[in-house]
């Protein structure tokens, strides 16, 4: 018995990779930072659990419609029109157990053998291995530094070709934060209206988290006419803290939502009915909150800017939203570690930082543009200041 071919095609998820690490060091002893997560470390609402012990005790705990509660579709069918001014019906709504399965479900109703995917990069690391697991191609864009971590519209129509199925577009981005305005989603629109065998996904994660006076936009809602045409995806995860409870959910074009729900039937089923009972509450509860901790991210994002833009070699631009930075590192590659050991990639830097430094990041090489890192900076004030300052000394100590 062999692993299969599509399962080959594949690699594990390396920002788990070193989660994971950091934990087995810690669990060791060892005073290590984690900076590669990416989940908030504030905890999950008080009146979200409460929503979630209630339906324990009223007896929620029993299979339910295979995408989702009618009570939690009809919240995420508010959510979009509150948030968004989308119009979706019930029937539109898709629920999953996170955004990681609600993509999954959409390549794989949708792919077949050659259907090509564009993925800007830097891209989430899952974005291409879902796409090469369903059969289907990634084909890569490079948005640099220079162009603001964000894709072109020139660059969107050269990567377009008859075989294109789908456009991921990730706003704010994991992994750098970056965030497309108004006017640069009517300019990509523009393009997509030309070739309308393509079709949008618009993960918006992030959306709840963005800083300053940037206002968050979806393609769908910039561009009317892409809407039938787009599946926009979000969930509770980021900025509602609730990573572990893993509810998904998106809105789309009927037969699409209808697809995925075919396939949802004959893999996990439906999503946990405990979490679906808590996300109808974080969806339709006070939402005041989420601007109170976008108001902590933005003022962590500051800190974390300017220190690692003080440490020598490292450049740091400054994201309008997540809660990550991804710092160019290209002036250190072919510099030294005090061991002796060269800098010949981002992985060995970031190898050094966690060796020597006690710092976990991950490097750019994951998200498919080097040399960079990403760093999260969803912990606390007093560990990014003790983090950065341990990156300062590390980069100096390079020769």
């Amino acid at each position: 018995m062999q692993p299969s071919a599509a399962l080959n095609r594949i690699k594990p998820s390396p920002t788990l990779a070193i989660t994971q690490r950091v934990g087995e060091l810690q669990r060791a002893g060892v005073d290590v930072i984690g900076l590669g997560a990416g989940e908030p470390d504030f905890d999950t609402p008080d009146f979200i659990k409460q929503a979630a012990i209630r339906a324990i005790r009223d007896g929620q705990t029993k299979y339910t419609n295979v995408d989702g509660t009618p009570e939690l579709k009809e919240a995420v069918r508010l959510k979009f029109k509150r948030d968004n001014d989308l119009d979706y019906r019930v029937d539109q709504i898709t629920v999953n157990a996170g955004g990681k399965h609600t993509l999954f479900n959409a390549m794989m109703a949708t792919l077949d053998a050659g259907d090509e995917v564009i993925v800007p990069a830097p891209y989430w690391v899952s974005y291409p291995d879902v796409v090469l697991v369903a059969n289907g191609t990634p084909v890569f864009a490079a948005a640099g530094a220079d162009q603001g971590y964000k894709l072109r519209p020139e660059q969107l129509e050269a990567a377009i070709t008859p075989r294109t199925k789908w456009l991921i577009l990730n706003s704010p981005s994991n992994p750098t934060g970056a965030a497309y305005s108004e006017d640069e989603l009517q300019a990509l629109g523009e393009v997509l209206e030309r070739h309308p065998q393509v079709w949008i996904y618009a993960d918006d994660m992030y959306e709840h988290i963005v800083f300053g006076d940037f206002e968050f936009r979806t393609i769908a809602q910039v561009c009317p006419s892409l809407h039938d045409r787009t599946l926009t995806a979000n969930g509770v995860s980021k900025a509602y803290a609730m990573t572990g409870w893993r509810i998904g959910f998106a809105g789309g074009p009927a037969w699409l939502i209808k697809a995925m729900g075919k396939l949802q039937s004959q893999s996990t089923s439906n999503p946990c009915s405990i979490a679906q009972a808590a996300s109808v509450a974080a969806l339709t509860g006070d939402q005041a909150f989420l601007k109170d901790n976008a108001a902590l991210f933005e003022g962590r994002r500051d800190m974390v800017v300017s220190m690692l833009n003080q440490a020598s070699g490292i450049r740091c631009p400054r994201p309008d939203g997540a809660f990550y930075v991804y710092p160019d590192i290209s002036e250190l590659i072919g510099k030294a570690t005090p061991g002796g050991k060269r800098i010949a990639t981002d992985e060995d830097f970031v190898g050094y930082l966690l060796d020597d430094a006690r710092v976990a990041a991950v490097q750019g090489e994951a998200f498919g543009l080097s040399p960079a890192m990403r760093i999260s900076y969803a912990t606390s004030e007093e560990l990014l200041r003790e983090a950065c300052e341990r990156i300062q000394t590390a980069c100096a100590a390079l020769r």
